[in-house]
C-alpha cells in the first residue's frame, strides 16, 4: 500500500519542508532569490507564478538536482546539501516534460522507476499494480506508451512518482497542456493522495483556478521572489472589496482623481481605457461611478462586477496579470513539447 502519514492532531500540523533564504543564480541571472517558506505536512501547497518565476528552480532545489548558491532547505527531516540520498528517498517528482519511455509499456516503466529506487521486483510489481489501478491505467498497463493519450501519458507519469512511498510528492505544472476534463480528472488523482492517503503534495501552476480549486495554501512568486503566502480565501482578503471595471471610449480626461472622491471608493487603476475601481459595495458605488463618467462627458463601453478572485489578488499583490509572455526560449520550448505530447 501506499506509505500513510498520520492524521493531523490538535493545532497546526508539523513543517515536513523548511525552506530559509534559499537563492540559485545562473550566472549573472538570479533565478531564485531569498525565498523562505514551509509546507505542512499533510497539504497541497501550491507555487503560483507565470512561466519563468522560479518555481521548476526550486522543485530542483528541494529534490537536490540542483544545489543552491545560498541558503538552506531542510526536506523531510533532512538537509537538501548533506543528506541528498536520504531527501530522494523519501520524496516522489512527476516532472514538467514527460519521461515514461514511449516504447515500453506502462507498467515497464513504472517497474523501471523501482529499479532506479533499488526497489526489488518482488515488492515494486504488486506496487505498481497498485498504482495503475489508482489511476485507472490497469487496462492500458501492457501497451506501449506511444499508444497513449496525452491524459494517459500524465496519469502514467503520477504513478511512476508514487513507486517508492514517498512522504512528499512534487508536482511541477502537472496538467500543463491537457483537455479541460483531463485536467479535471488529474485533479480528482491528487485529492485522492491527500485525503485517502494523507500525503504531503507541492504542486507548481500558472492556472490560477488550479491553485484556487485543489490548494490549502499557496505561494505567490514572481521574478524568482516570494511575494505572499497564504490559503486562497487569505489571499483574495487582500483585494479588500468588490471590483468594478469600466471601460471608456475615450482617452482623455483621465478622472480616476474624481473616481476615487466617491465616498465607497477605496482605489481606482487606470489601465488602456479601463479604470479597476476597487470599492466597499460594488451595488451601491456603480450608480455613482456611472453618473460621474456620464457627466465627464464618457461614453461607458462596458462595465463589470466582480467579488474578488484569486486572479485579482494576484493583480493587488503583484500589479499585474498572471504573465503568459514573458517566458525564457528554452521554458517556451519545453512547454511546446509537453503540450504538443499532452495533445498526441
Amino acid at each position: 500500500m501506499i506509505a500513510q502519514q498520520e492524521e493531523k492532531g490538535e493545532g497546526q500540523a508539523p513543517a515536513i519542508v523548511k525552506v530559509n533564504g534559499l537563492s540559485k543564480s545562473f550566472g549573472q541571472l538570479k533565478a531564485v532569490d531569498n525565498v523562505s517558506f514551509e509546507i505542512r505536512q499533510g497539504e497541497i501547497f501550491g507555487f503560483l507564478g507565470p512561466n519563468g518565476a522560479g518555481k521548476s528552480t526550486t522543485i530542483n532545489m528541494l529534490t537536490t538536482l540542483l544545489p543552491p548558491t545560498s541558503g538552506s532547505a531542510v526536506v523531510c527531516g533532512f538537509d537538501v546539501h548533506r543528506h541528498a540520498m536520504d531527501v530522494r528517498r523519501n520524496v516522489g517528482v512527476v516532472p514538467q516534460d514527460y519521461t515514461a519511455d514511449e516504447d515500453m509499456t506502462g507498467l515497464q516503466n513504472i517497474l523501471l522507476c523501482a529499479d532506479l529506487y533499488g526497489i526489488s521486483r518482488s515488492d515494486a510489481r504488486p506496487h505498481a499494480e497498485e498504482l495503475l489501478a489508482l489511476v485507472e491505467l490497469q487496462d492500458a498497463k501492457n501497451r506501449k506508451v506511444s499508444t497513449y493519450s496525452g491524459g494517459m501519458r500524465r496519469r502514467l507519469e503520477l504513478a511512476c512518482g508514487l513507486i517508492n512511498y514517498p512522504r512528499l510528492l512534487f508536482l511541477d505544472e502537472p496538467t500543463l497542456g491537457l483537455d479541460v476534463q483531463t485536467r479535471a480528472a488529474v485533479w480528482k488523482y491528487i485529492r485522492k493522495l491527500k485525503h485517502d492517503y494523507k500525503m504531503t503534495l507541492f504542486v507548481t501552476t500558472h492556472y490560477l483556478e488550479e491553485a484556487d480549486s485543489l490548494c490549502d495554501r499557496i505561494a505567490i512568486i514572481d521574478h524568482g521572489h516570494i511575494v505572499k503566502v497564504g490559503t486562497p480565501q487569505e489571499l483574495k482578503a487582500t483585494v479588500g472589496g468588490d471590483i468594478i471595471v469600466v471601460g471608456v471610449r475615450e482617452n482623455e480626461p483621465d478622472v480616476s482623481s474624481d473616481l476615487a472622491n466617491i465616498s465607497l471608493v477605496k482605489d481606482v487603476k487606470k489601465t488602456d481605457g479601463e479604470y479597476r475601481i476597487k470599492t466597499d459595495s460594488g451595488e451601491e458605488a456603480s450608480p455613482q461611478i456611472m453618473d460621474l463618467l456620464r457627466t465627464k462627458g464618457l461614453h461607458v463601453s462596458k462595465i463589470s462586477l466582480t467579488r474578488p478572485t484569486l486572479d485579482e489578488a494576484y493583480l493587488e499583490l503583484t500589479g499585474k496579470a498572471l504573465r503568459e509572455e514573458e517566458t525564457s526560449r528554452w521554458s517556451m520550448m519545453s512547454q511546446r513539447r509537453t503540450m504538443r505530447t499532452a495533445r498526441s
